[in-house]
């Protein structure tokens, strides 16, 4: 079978430091903390008082009343991003086959706080009375069809649903998808908008989020000190397009996309692997997939939760794969920054690994401070760096055991 090439030919982005992928990446490079209270609910009496929230988002002003009211705040934010990935393609279906037009967007959790508000008011009204709307708006694939539909995309429309390796599954799907002549372009990534008093109590009962209440010590990825990581929202939309079909139109290009590696630990349904094995498997499988080498890695976008089981699994995995070379490797987690966004998570990740081959910039992890013999890498402590890279990989592990790694190259036409 042809293995057709695929480039980014679109980004788009709604993340806790930014509005849009371009404003998320310039926070990035400057080292941006998103993290801080709680305001979308009131955390009284709550353990956890810190998340990581989109700051300022209007969906009156981008979709109109209306029909802001008929999207759950998971998929306004996929449907800002999407509209921004393909301005910033200069695509529009009306240039192809609509056919050949798909959408892959992830979401771990979907509309967990429309759950949970038509959930009161059954409780007060009556389940009869809960909203129409409350079905549609809620369901975890309704980003992926609310985008399709905004689009005019009439392909494969599809929603993988793998806790925080979603974004990196439907963006390494759609990449096959297109390299194996299914389709020509794909909009994929993820969302998520669980910034709910369930879902952080939840996080919270099974000890997976800080209970810092510093942000400049809660979300600190690698660190000796690290307790959990801190719960992020937003999304992230890249546009894929077949090369040719990208040249026929002189579409600029972010990056090319050349490998993706996708396992599943098999092993518990939150805990990692220790020794990282699966996700190793992930990141061997997607440097294969891309025909490269270990030593043709220059960066990694880590998982890098913040989390003592995930980061100690996740350099136990690089070195795995990497040998000797994992050295000279710089592995950092932009999550220091966006706190977790669960199923967006690698679909912003992505975004910023691209944006780091084509800048020649690596992201910080930023709140650095206490070495950890167990994560012993090169982390790009508190300040990023200007670099030469070529390749880079953008890793993604969820609950459930689901390992995702994706393979970029720098574009040089």
């Amino acid at each position: 079978m042809e293995r057709r090439r695929v480039v980014v030919t679109g980004i788009g982005a709604v993340t806790p430091v930014g509005l849009t992928a371009v404003e998320s990446w310039e926070a990035v490079r400057a080292g941006v903390c998103g993290i801080g209270p709680i305001t979308l609910f009131d955390p009284a009496g709550m353990k956890v008082q810190l998340s990581a929230e989109v700051k300022g988002f209007q969906p009156e002003e981008l979709f109109g009343k209306a029909e802001a009211r008929r999207m759950g705040r998971f998929t306004q934010f996929a449907l800002a991003a999407a509209r921004e990935a393909l301005a910033s393609a200069g695509f529009q279906v009306e240039d192809a086959d609509p056919d050949r037009c798909g959408v892959m967007v992830s979401s771990g959790i979907g509309g967990i706080g429309i759950t949970e508000s038509e959930h009161d008011r059954g409780l007060e009204k009556g389940w009869d009375r809960v909203s129409p709307f409350f079905i549609p708006t809620g369901i975890c694939n309704m980003a992926a069809g609310r985008v399709a539909i905004d689009a005019g995309f009439q392909g494969i429309c599809s929603c993988p649903v793998t806790a925080c390796a979603g974004g990196t599954n439907a963006i390494g799907d759609a990449f096959h998808y297109i390299r194996d002549g299914y389709a020509d372009v794909m909009l994929c990534g993820g969302a998520e908008a669980a910034m709910t008093p369930l879902a952080v109590g939840g996080f919270t009962s099974m000890k997976a989020l800080s209970q810092s209440t510093d942000p400049a010590r809660a979300s600190i990825p690698f660190d000796a000190e690290r307790n959990g990581f801190v719960l992020g929202e937003g999304a992230g939309v890249l546009l894929l397009e077949e090369f040719e079909h990208a040249k026929k139109r002189s579409a600029s290009i972010y990056a090319e996309i050349t490998g993706y590696g996708v396992t599943c630990d098999a092993y518990h349904m939150t805990a990692p692997r220790p020794d990282g094995s699966g996700g190793a498997k992930a990141m061997a499988m997607a440097i294969a997939d891309g025909g490269a080498k270990p030593e043709d890695v220059d960066y990694i976008n880590a998982h890098g939760t913040s989390t003592p089981l995930n980061d100690a699994g996740e350099t136990a995995a690089i070195k795995t794969v990497f040998g000797s070379h994992a050295a000279k490797l710089a592995v950092s987690s932009t999550k220091s920054m966006t706190g977790h966004m669960l199923g967006a998570a690698g679909a912003v990740e992505a975004i910023f690994t691209a944006l780091a081959l084509r800048d020649g910039f690596i992201p910080a992890t930023i709140h650095y401070q206490t070495p950890d013999p167990a994560c012993d890498l090169d982390v790009v402590p508190n300040q990023g760096r200007e670099a030469d890279l070529r390749c880079a990989l953008s890793n993604s592990l969820g609950f459930g055991g689901h390992n995702g790694s994706l393979l970029f190259r720098k574009w040089e036409a």
